[in-house]
């Protein structure tokens, strides 16, 4: 809710509220209809009108608005309405428009955020990335699937959705500010219950640090889950996807070169990130099992990675990997889920065993 009669501050704070995704009720003076007034999300008062808000019922959410930074009774009447922040425009704007923008959107629990990097080449990360955002959604989570490798070939063509319609990262290559986070999901993809952020087909498109934090920032604003799929290699941008992660999975095969190969990636990932853990995939060679990887990466080992038979005869098919429930990735998937489904929660996760064996 807006209250003022200034009309070049009405215009200011209207702009505020179109960057934040938000509509705004304006008013020129407190409402009279009763319990309008602490329904508002959140209450913008302009310095014009402090006086006409006097005696309204305390609540939080207010906020004094104006721009005469010497106005040596802003803070009385700041105390006389109750409002928890005085603002002076235009230093206050990028602040205040966070402010509209979780009013509109509503503060919740964060989405527990879970990124996947393989250990090397062909490990499997995109997959398993896949199969974990297909089973939570398919669980009921809200779900978004992000797409962070521009040479992984699009994580949309593992839904079977390249043709979908929908917005890519070409499309907020150039964020900086604020993404609604409605906004985004609104305006993905939507493929197998879930929303799916992937690359285009055009010419590659390198995605700043402000614009992964931007859309990342979205994503988890919404709650449920987001996975991400990492390449192995850390710039700016993966730094800043690695930074807003809750956990991050390495994919690891069960062989001596990709061991040493996933060492320079988890170096380069454990930097940043401060918590990472193993998924091992068999099959292994001599002597090497899921214990082994993870104990000679020094890292914690979430499981074995099960190789479903005709996986690839079911993307084939269109069916995405972990789409068929019954099959031994998804069970993976789903223990993981259930046992790691809210931060706070994942010092509890064990070892994931899940039955089917490997390949």
């Amino acid at each position: 809710m807006i209250v003022t009669e200034d009309a070049d501050l009405l215009d200011d704070l209207l702009r505020l509220c179109a960057a934040a995704g938000a509509v705004p009720e304006v008013r020129h003076g407190p409402p009279e209809e009763r319990g309008c007034w602490e329904r508002a999300p959140l209450v913008l008062v302009g310095d014009d009108a402090a006086s006409r808000c006097r005696g309204v019922p305390r609540r939080r959410g207010v906020m004094l608005v104006g721009r005469d930074h010497d106005d040596p009774d802003v803070w009385r009447s700041a105390v006389e309405i109750g409002a928890e922040y005085v603002l002076r425009l235009p230093d206050s704007e990028g602040w205040l428009v966070d402010q509209i923008a979780n009013a509109a959107e509503g503060v919740g629990r964060s989405a527990l955020t879970v990124g996947v990097l393989g250990g090397r080449g062909g490990a499997g990360a995109s997959t398993l990335a896949c199969a974990l955002a297909v089973t939570a959604a398919r669980s009921g989570r809200r779900t978004m699937l992000i797409d962070g490798d521009p040479l992984g070939g699009g994580i949309d063509v593992l839904l079977g959705g390249e043709e979908a319609e929908g917005l890519r990262w070409p499309d907020f290559a150039r964020s900086k500010g604020r993404v609604g986070g409605g906004a985004l999901e609104e305006s993905l993809p939507a493929l197998h219950g879930l929303r799916a952020l992937s690359w285009g087909r055009g010419e590659e498109t390198t995605v700043p640090p402000q614009a992964m934090q931007s859309v990342l920032a979205a994503a988890r604003r919404l709650g449920g889950v987001v996975v991400v799929d990492l390449p192995r290699r850390v710039d700016e941008g993966v730094a800043e996807a690695l930074a807003q992660l809750d956990v991050g999975l390495l994919v690891v095969p069960g062989e001596l070169r990709a061991v040493a190969a996933a060492q320079r990636v988890a170096a380069a990932a454990g930097a940043v990130l401060d918590d990472l853990r193993v998924v091992a995939r068999g099959p292994y060679t001599a002597g090497l099992d899921e214990e082994w990887v993870a104990h000679a990466l020094g890292l914690p080992l979430v499981g074995d990675l099960p190789m479903e038979p005709g996986l690839s005869a079911d993307q084939d098919s269109g069916r995405p990997p972990g789409g068929n429930s019954r099959g031994v990735l998804a069970r993976f998937c789903k223990e993981f889920w259930d046992r790691a489904d809210a931060p706070g929660h994942l010092d509890g996760v064990p070892v994931l065993h899940t039955g089917g064996g490997t390949s």
